[in-house]
């Protein structure tokens, strides 16, 4: 792999309660997945985070999640298809919005926490999301887990998938991610985690958390945001794959620009 890009969930604070150091790591990842007001983010942290990605030039993708602002998201929700199907149209309509009213747009859909593990398995779930976003602009790219359910119903619609990795989560011998409810689950080592993130571009394997290599091909990496040292943890790993000769750059094209590699 010659490039790579970086993403991170960004504008997740919520009135006076502020996460992470959006500004900062909007000068170091090329993605920047910002909420839709769902699982965190209000309409003045929204746009504040859409102005700030545009005069970066970070792509901007959606971060849809189940309606759960008390659990972060982060919450399993049986809901019915009607219900994610029009949640996930309202989330990205709103940051479209946000995102036109800016003079940029959004160009890929990435869905968040408990939605997101649930649709690595659940096809019903997975085909709402697709569903969603086939219905309200079927030209936006949607970033998941390499395997998952999502991605198969979504190249099956026609829909532009994106793998990607998480630089900080423990890997199961299956490819899927660790719990957050395990120990272990999140990396805080910010050189083992950018060694890791070197072995996944240049081998396209990773250690998963029982000591096996297993294999895991991604077109993006994930950084998270809301990590304590999160923006240096993703500075070392920017470096780390720079050095190794791995080229950071978005997937998703920004308004204007010819389509990323």
């Amino acid at each position: 792999m010659s490039f790579i890009d970086l993403n991170s969930d960004l504008g997740e604070g919520f009135g006076r309660w502020s996460l992470g150091d959006d500004l900062e790591m909007l000068g170091i990842v090329t993605s920047a997945n910002i909420a839709c007001g769902f699982h965190a983010g209000d309409p003045l942290v929204i746009r504040e985070t859409v102005l700030g990605a545009r005069e970066a030039g970070v792509s901007i993708g959606a971060h849809v999640g189940y309606r759960d602002l008390a659990g972060f998201g982060r919450r399993n929700m049986d809901v019915s298809s009607a219900e994610l199907i029009s949640d996930v149209i309202y989330q990205i309509g709103a940051l479209q919005g946000v995102a036109r009213a800016a003079g940029t747009t959004v160009t890929y859909v990435k869905p968040h926490g408990a939605l997101y593990n649930t649709i690595v398995h659940d096809a019903r779930q997975a085909q709402d999301v697709v569903t969603a976003i086939s219905e309200i602009d079927p030209t936006l790219a949607i970033l998941g887990l390499p395997g998952s359910e999502v991605l198969r119903a979504a190249d099956k619609a026609g829909l532009r998938s994106v793998t990607e990795a998480f630089a900080d989560r423990a890997y199961t011998p299956a490819g899927t991610l660790v719990s957050r409810k395990e120990a272990g689950s999140v990396l805080h080592d910010a050189a083992l985690v950018a060694a890791r993130m070197v072995q996944l571009a240049t081998e396209g394997t990773l250690t998963a958390i029982d000591g096996s290599t297993i294999t895991v091909v991604a077109d993006s990496i994930c950084v998270h945001g809301d990590s304590p040292g999160a923006t240096e943890l993703a500075r070392q790993v920017r470096a780390a794959l720079t050095a190794a000769a791995i080229d950071i750059t978005a997937f998703a094209p920004r308004a204007g620009d010819p389509a990323a590699p």
